[in-house]
């Protein structure tokens, strides 16, 4: 079973999670990049994503911006990153359901 991801990704100015989400100088919301990390966890370990305990969004990702994700699972545990180049997005910890 593969206990790492890493892919590149980028949120389409055209996402419906945009308009309003500071007019004029948008930024993808963080739900949305929990999302992406949720959804690569689920589609490569095969299980749902049971919890968030730990994140921290440290710089903002405009759309259209390349990012990277990387996800390592321990056990029922994973911890992911977002980054731009060398910026870190986000980062945390992922619970996965048993």
């Amino acid at each position: 079973m593969t206990s790492q991801i890493c892919e590149q990704f980028h949120i389409a100015a055209t996402h419906p999670a945009l308009p309003g989400h500071f007019p004029g100088a948008a930024v993808v919301p963080g739900v949305v990049l929990l999302e992406r990390v949720a959804a690569a966890a689920e589609r490569t370990f095969g299980t749902r994503i049971a919890g968030l305990p730990q994140v921290k969004f440290q710089h903002p990702l405009r759309p259209d911006e390349v990012a990277e994700l990387r996800v390592e699972r321990t056990g029922v545990l994973a911890r992911f990153s977002i980054r731009r180049g060398q910026d870190l997005i986000a980062s945390g910890t992922l619970e996965l359901a048993p």
